[in-house]
């Protein structure tokens, strides 16, 4: 079956935003007297659910405590992202699904506010947006991106999903998706299951696989 849409996580995804949010996560832990590091942001908190990570990080703060330090947390990442840019290659990428007609959806465990701020910086419209914390689970669950295909329509046969986290590889994956991983953020190794790792949108490797799935192709 020939490619009929795009799956596309967010940060780390369709823009290099992860180290603003470790730096973010990082001066937020810092003021509660934990003193993380890349590591702990790599291991602990990247491609998570923001709610599960305050809960198991920051156990002692209560329900309205968590939830006052991660407004804080993600108003601190929108400004250090205001000059964010879309990773090399996306443009050109978005400009050839638009001439073929495939449907481009995001699915991502971003806080709407935050997905809302990306898009109008990166300048980008999707047909979907799917966000987890408005759904049962997130991922690395598969319910987002199985939630994705079902309002498209779609099997994941006819689909192709970017990711750039151990969680979000595992739920595209999950959802019997073909996956690129995205390495912003984690060493390939890092994330098995993609059958293909990419630092951004203009490696040739990626371009071959979409010619060879593409819908206006003989």
């Amino acid at each position: 079956m020939r490619l009929k849409a795009l799956l596309f996580d967010l940060d780390g995804t369709l823009a290099d935003t992860d180290r603003l949010h470790e730096q973010a996560w990082l001066e937020g832990l810092a003021q509660h007297g934990l003193r993380a590091d890349h590591h702990f942001y790599q291991t602990q908190i990247s491609g998570g659910l923001n709610p599960e990570i305050v809960r198991r990080v920051l156990p002692w703060l209560s329900e309205a405590e968590g939830e006052l330090f991660l407004a804080q947390k993600e108003t601190r990442f929108r400004e250090l992202a205001a000059g964010v840019k879309p990773l090399p290659g996306l443009r050109k990428l978005w400009v050839w699904a638009q001439s073929r007609g495939l449907r481009r959806a995001l699915v991502s465990n971003a806080p709407r506010a935050n997905a809302r701020f990306m898009l109008e910086r990166l300048g980008l419209e999707f047909d979907l947006v799917v966000l987890s914390e408005e759904l049962p689970a997130g991922k690395p669950d598969p319910l987002p991106y199985r939630t994705a295909l079902a309002q498209l329509g779609l099997g994941p046969e006819a689909a192709l999903a970017f990711e750039d986290s151990p969680s979000g590889v595992r739920a595209a994956v999950g959802a019997g998706l073909r996956t690129v991983a995205l390495t912003t953020g984690h060493r390939p190794e890092a994330l098995a299951g993609a059958f293909l790792h990419i630092a951004d949108f203009t490696d040739e490797r990626l371009w071959t696989w979409l010619e060879g799935h593409d819908p206006a192709g003989p």
